[in-house]
């Protein structure tokens, strides 16, 4: 029992840390070549964008591209009219881009911030709690909870909630993978997650061979833009078992593979 109180407390603290990434990686800018590019854009103000509501659409074929659903996830406006029906047509239609295997990772980090402006988050989680217990064989369904739990954390203060929610997306992340041991977005974010785990509990090699195994995986397939993170986290992760030249090698792998991406520019600037 106190272990497991040390592992609440100690996980609730990772909230901390972890709420930057999921802040920074859900306000990227999203490429014009990128079929989210169809939505309509932020307001110049740092004020949240309010979500257009949208008549309900016939439902998409199977295995729909990415565009289209998210295209057709806009923003409400305070001036539309209260309407729960299409309300949740629109939420839905957003769900279905987080769990789509066509939609891009930036796609993906575009409908959560919508969902996070609009308000939208819990309902969300009780769309995504839903399909998973409605779809167990899918792994983009836990996947996408796991990740949806995480985000939560960031907008809780208690402390052991946000342990018990961190680790109730850890078990959701190992589900993803034990129904497809590839899906990128259950070990990229159960590897960050862990990586802010209190070193009493002795993480850091499980987080290293995470990180190593999606290297493995992502070189073997078509690149993605988000890949190149991976090699930064890895290297960060030997920086901190103090292997600095291993550190430095991942970082010119990644950058090797990804020339245009500052985090890895950035870190092997110091050195150059």
């Amino acid at each position: 029992m106190k272990r497991l109180m040390i592992a609440v407390i100690g996980v609730g603290i990772l909230v901390v840390g972890l709420g930057w990434h999921l802040n920074r990686r859900t306000t990227l800018a999203v490429s014009p070549a990128e079929p989210v590019a169809e939505t309509a854009p932020a307001p110049a103000s740092d004020a949240p964008q309010a979500v257009e509501l949208v008549a309900a659409q016939p439902e998409p074929p199977a295995q729909p591209s990415a565009g289209p659903l998210l295209a057709k996830t806009a923003s409400y406006t305070a001036a539309a009219p209260a309407n729960p029906a299409l309300e949740a047509s629109s939420l839905s239609r957003t769900v279905d881009v987080l769990v789509s295997p066509q939609a891009s990772y930036q796609q993906k980090q575009e409908a959560w911030k919508q969902l996070g402006e609009a308000g939208k988050l819990d309902q969300a989680i009780a769309e995504l709690e839903q399909r998973t217990t409605n779809d167990p064989r899918n792994a983009d369904n836990p996947a996408a909870l796991g990740h949806a739990y995480l985000h939560k954390c960031g907008t809780i203060q208690d402390v052991r909630e946000q342990g018990i929610l961190a680790m109730q997306a850890d078990k959701l992340f190992d589900t993803a993978l034990s129904l497809d041991s590839s899906n990128w977005e259950a070990r990229f974010m159960k590897a960050v997650a862990m990586s802010y785990w209190p070193p009493m509990l002795n993480k850091g090699d499980e987080v290293i061979q995470h990180f190593q195994t999606l290297i493995q995986q992502q070189e073997a397939q078509t690149p993605q833009p988000q890949f190149a993170d991976t090699y930064a986290w890895l290297g960060d992760q030997y920086q901190k078992a103090g292997r600095a030249d291993d550190a430095r090698t991942v970082w010119q792998r990644g950058a090797a593979l990804f020339p245009t991406d500052e985090k890895l520019q950035t870190k092997l600037a110091p050195a150059q």
